[in-house]
C-alpha cells in the first residue's frame, strides 16, 4: 500500500499544473484589470506615438509631415521610446497574474468554447507582439540588430498586429473588466470558484493594493531611468539613457565618420558640393560656402532610439542654394553623402523641409567647426525632423521632378 502510494505521489508530481494549483490571491482579475489598464494606456500612446514617428520618415506621405513645432518629433519619439521602456514592468504583472489560465480547463458548451478560443488566440497573439516590440525597440535603442530584417517596416507592422489584438482581447473580456474595475480592488466577487474569500484581504507582506502600486512604481522609476535621453534635467540620473548628451557640442553621435567610411573624402581638399535642379548646376567649395549668407538656429536633433538633443547650427539656408540654381518651390530635394554604403546614404527632403527658412546645410555648431563626426564639411539640419534623416557629410542636393 505505501509502495502504490508513492507512486500515485510521484505521478500527481509529474502532471501538468492546474489552475487551482496556483493559490496566490493576487492573481486575481482585480489586479489584472487594473495593471491592464495602465498596460492599454501605454500600448495607445505608444501606438500613436509610433504612427507619428513612421508618418514622419515617409517622403511621399499623402499628407505632408508638419516642420513646426521644431521639437514636435523630439518629444514624441522621446515618448515613444519612454512609455515603451515603462511598459516592461506593467507587462510583466500583468502576465504574472494571468498565468494560471493558461492550465485552466476547456469550458463546456460551443459558444463557450468559441469564445475561450477567441480570448486565448488574442491573448497569444497579443502577448507575442508585445513582446517582441518591447524586446526589438530595446534593442534599437541600444542600437543592436541581431536579425536581418527591416526594423522599422517589422515594428509597425507589428503595432498594427498587437493593437488589433489588444482590441479584440478587451472587447471579449469588457464585462469581467467592467466588473474588476467597479469592485474593490481586494474584493473576491471575481476571484476563481473555490478560492478563499479571505485570503484576498488577509495580511501579508503584499497585498493586491500594494501589488499594483509596486507594478506602478515600477514604471514610474523605469521612466525616470529613461527619460534623461530626451530631457536634459534628467541626465545625470537615467542610468538607463541610451545617450548621456556627452559628444561635439554635446550632441550625441550614433555613425561616426570612420565608421562611415568617409573620413578621407571629408577633409580632402578636393571636396565639394553640388547643386542641381535640371540643367543648372552650381559647385561649391566649403570655403565658398563659408562665404555665403550665414543663418543660425537652434534645433534639435531627435533619433529613433529616442535620445534628443539641442544646438546652435549656422550655415547656409537650403532656399538660398535653391535659388541660386532657380529652383521652383514646392519640390522635393534628394540629399546625398559621401558615404557609399547604408540605406540612408541618400535621403528624399520633402518640398516643405526644403523650403523652410530653418532648414540649413550647417557648417558649424555653438560657433565652432562641424566635428567630423557631426558631419563635417557640411550636413542637413531640419526643423522636427527624425535625426536619422539629418543626412551627414552631404556632397549632393538635386532638385527632384
Amino acid at each position: 500500500m505505501g509502495r502504490v502510494t508513492a507512486y500515485a505521489d510521484r505521478f500527481s508530481a509529474l502532471r501538468p499544473p492546474a489552475e487551482e494549483d496556483f493559490t496566490s490571491p493576487l492573481r486575481s482579475a482585480a489586479v489584472a484589470a487594473r495593471v491592464g489598464l495602465w498596460l492599454g494606456i501605454c500600448f495607445g500612446l505608444a501606438f500613436l506615438t509610433g504612427l507619428i514617428s513612421h508618418w514622419a520618415q515617409e517622403p511621399d506621405a499623402w499628407l505632408p509631415f508638419p516642420t513646426r513645432p521644431t521639437w514636435g518629433y523630439r518629444v514624441t519619439q522621446g515618448l515613444h521610446v519612454v512609455i515603451g521602456v515603462a511598459a516592461i514592468p506593467l507587462l510583466l504583472v500583468k502576465l504574472w497574474t494571468v498565468f494560471p489560465k493558461l492550465f485552466a480547463r476547456p469550458p463546456r458548451g460551443l459558444r463557450r468554447v468559441v469564445l475561450e478560443v477567441g480570448e486565448r488566440g488574442s491573448i497569444g497573439v497579443l502577448v507575442g507582439a508585445a513582446i517582441f516590440q518591447l524586446a526589438s525597440g530595446l534593442a534599437n535603442s541600444a542600437q543592436w540588430y541581431p536579425w536581418d530584417f527591416r526594423f522599422r517596416s517589422t515594428h509597425y507592422a507589428m503595432g498594427w498586429i498587437a493593437v488589433g489584438a489588444l482590441a479584440l482581447h478587451i472587447a471579449i473580456k469588457l464585462p469581467v473588466i467592467r466588473t474588476a474595475l467597479g469592485e474593490p480592488v481586494d474584493s473576491s466577487t471575481l476571484d476563481r470558484e473555490g478560492a478563499d474569500p479571505v485570503a484576498s484581504i488577509a495580511p501579508g507582506a503584499l497585498d493586491r493594493r500594494g501589488l499594483v502600486r509596486t507594478a506602478l512604481l515600477a514604471a514610474g522609476v523605469a521612466v525616470i531611468a529613461t527619460a534623461g535621453s530626451t530631457v536634459p534635467l534628467l541626465r545625470r540620473i537615467s542610468v538607463l539613457g541610451v545617450r548621456s548628451g556627452d559628444g561635439p557640442g554635446g550632441i550625441p553621435i550614433n555613425k561616426s565618420a570612420r565608421a562611415a567610411d568617409v573620413v578621407a573624402s571629408a577633409l580632402s581638399p578636393d571636396y565639394r558640393l553640388t547643386v542641381t535642379f535640371g540643367a543648372n548646376s552650381r559647385v561649391f567649395t566649403r570655403e565658398e560656402l563659408a562665404a555665403l549668407r550665414q543663418t543660425s538656429r537652434e534645433l534639435p536633433i531627435a533619433c529613433v532610439e529616442g535620445w534628443s538633443a539641442s544646438g546652435r547650427w549656422s550655415g547656409v539656408r537650403l532656399r538660398d542654394l535653391l535659388d541660386l540654381v532657380e529652383a521652383p518651390r514646392e519640390r522635393a530635394v534628394r540629399i546625398t553623402s559621401l558615404q557609399q554604403r547604408g540605406p540612408y546614404r541618400a535621403t528624399e527632403l520633402p518640398a516643405q523641409f526644403a523650403d523652410d527658412p530653418s532648414t540649413l546645410l550647417a557648417l558649424t555648431l555653438d560657433d565652432e567647426p562641424l566635428a567630423l563626426d557631426h558631419g563635417y564639411p557640411c550636413r542637413l539640419i531640419a526643423p522636427n525632423r527624425p535625426g536619422v534623416l539629418q543626412t551627414k557629410w552631404v556632397t549632393d542636393v538635386e532638385v527632384l521632378a
